[in-house]
C-alpha cells in the first residue's frame, strides 16, 4: 500500500496540496492536520514537498500509538491536585469540617478517585488521539464518558460535610438557590452541549488545544449542574423529590433533541477536522465520515436515553417504595379492603 512521507498514508483530495517538510521532524501529525484544517499554507521558507494525492478508493492507515497517554501538566497536574486535595479534607483536616468521631468516608473516595481515573481515560488515554484527529464517535465517547461515569461518581463521591461551607455559606446560598433549580440545571446543560456541537466552535476545540480543556471542563461542569437534581450531595440544596426527577430526565432528553437531529440527520458532514481527516480501521472496521457522524449522533441519543432511562427506573423504585409506606393499600390491596372491613 503506498504511504505518504509521514508513513500515515492519503488524506482525502480536499485538503491543501503540500505538507512542510521541516516540520516533520518535530511533531509530524499535529503540524500536517492542523495545518490543512485550518486550510493554511506552510510557513515560508520552509521546504515543500508535494503529498501524494491518493484515488478516490484509497484507504488510509494512519498511526495510532496506543502507548501513548497524557502527562500534560493542566491535566494530569489539575487531577493529582484535586485527588490531593480531597486526601487532605477528608484525611488529616476531616475533624475541622465535621464532628470528631466521624470516620474517614471509605466509600465517597472510591467513587471519588473513580471519577477522576474515568476522566482521564476520556481525555488522557489513546482514545483522545483518535477522537482528536480521525472519528467524531471516539469523541462522542469522550464526552460521554465526560457526562455520565464520571461526574455521577464525582457527586456520589462528595461527603455533606465536605461541601456544607460551599452551600452552607450566607453568601452563596442565594447563587445555589439558583444553579441547583432544576430547571436552570437542565437548561444550562443542554445550552452548553448544544452550543459546544455548533461546526465552528467544534472544529476550533479541535485546533487549539487549550480552547479544547476548556471544552471538557465547560462539559463536566455542565453535566454536574445536570445531575445535581438526582445526586447532590448537600443537605442544604437536596436532590429533587422523585416525581420531580421523574418529570426532570424526560425535559432532558426532550431538550437534547435538536442537537441530536442536527448532528445524526444532516446531509453534509459538519465538521471539516473528520471529513477530511484519514480513513482508519479500528477492530476491521472502517466508517466514511458521513457513517461516523451518523454513529456519533446515534451515540449521543442513544447514549444519553439509555442512561437517563436507568436513572428514570431508578426513580420509579425509590418513589414506588416512598408511596407504599405513606400509604400501604396502594401496595396491597387486600390490606387496603381488610382495613375498610374494620371501618364497617
Amino acid at each position: 500500500m503506498p504511504r505518504t512521507l509521514f508513513g500515515v498514508g492519503g488524506v482525502p483530495s480536499k485538503s491543501v496540496s503540500s505538507i512542510c517538510f521541516q516540520c516533520l521532524g518535530a511533531c509530524p501529525e499535529d503540524t500536517y492536520f492542523r495545518n490543512f484544517r485550518a486550510g493554511r499554507r506552510q510557513p515560508s521558507g520552509h521546504r515543500e514537498i508535494p503529498r501524494f494525492t491518493p484515488c478516490h478508493n484509497y484507504e488510509s492507515t494512519p498511526m495510532i500509538d496506543w502507548t501513548h497517554w497524557h502527562n500534560e501538566p493542566i491535566l494530569t497536574g489539575g487531577l493529582i491536585f484535586i485527588g490531593w486535595l480531597f486526601a487532605i479534607l477528608t484525611g488529616p483536616l476531616r475533624h475541622r469540617l465535621t464532628s470528631a468521631g466521624t470516620p474517614y468516608p471509605v466509600r465517597h473516595a472510591v467513587k471519588f478517585y473513580a471519577a477522576l481515573l474515568c476522566f482521564y481515560l476520556a481525555v488522557g488515554s489513546p482514545l483522545d488521539q483518535i477522537a482528536e484527529r480521525y472519528l467524531l464517535s471516539a469523541h462522542m465517547l469522550q464526552h460521554q464518558i465526560i457526562i455520565y461515569p464520571a461526574a455521577i461518581l464525582f457527586l456520589l463521591g462528595l461527603p455533606d460535610w465536605l461541601v456544607r461551607p460551599a452551600t452552607g455559606h450566607r453568601l452563596l446560598r442565594p447563587v445555589f438557590n439558583i444553579v441547583t433549580n432544576p430547571v436552570f440545571c437542565g437548561v444550562a446543560y443542554t445550552a452548553v452541549l448544544s452550543t459546544w456541537h455548533l461546526p465552528f466552535l467544534y472544529d476550533l476545540a479541535l485546533q487549539n488545544r487549550p480552547i479544547h480543556i476548556a471544552e471538557h471542563f465547560l462539559m463536566f461542569g455542565a453535566a454536574l449542574l445536570y445531575w445535581w437534581p438526582l445526586y447532590s450531595p448537600s443537605k442544604e440544596f437536596p436532590p429533587a423529590s422523585y416525581a420531580g426527577q421523574m418529570l426532570y430526565l424526560p425535559a432532558v432528553i426532550i431538550g437534547m433533541t435538536p442537537v441530536f437531529a442536527y448532528i445524526t440527520f444532516s446531509s453534509d458532514v459538519l465538521y471539516p477536522t473528520y471529513e477530511f481527516a484519514p480513513r482508519i480501521k479500528l477492530f476491521s472496521i472502517s466508517l466514511s465520515a458521513a457513517s461516523d457522524q451518523l454513529l456519533a449522533g446515534s451515540m449521543m441519543k442513544l447514549g444519553g436515553m439509555i442512561v437517563a432511562m436507568i436513572a428514570f427506573g431508578i426513580s420509579f423504585l425509590h418513589w414506588y417504595r416512598e408511596s407504599e409506606k405513606k400509604n400501604p393499600a396502594l401496595g396491597h390491596p387486600r390490606a387496603g379492603k381488610d382495613t375498610a372491613k374494620r371501618s364497617t
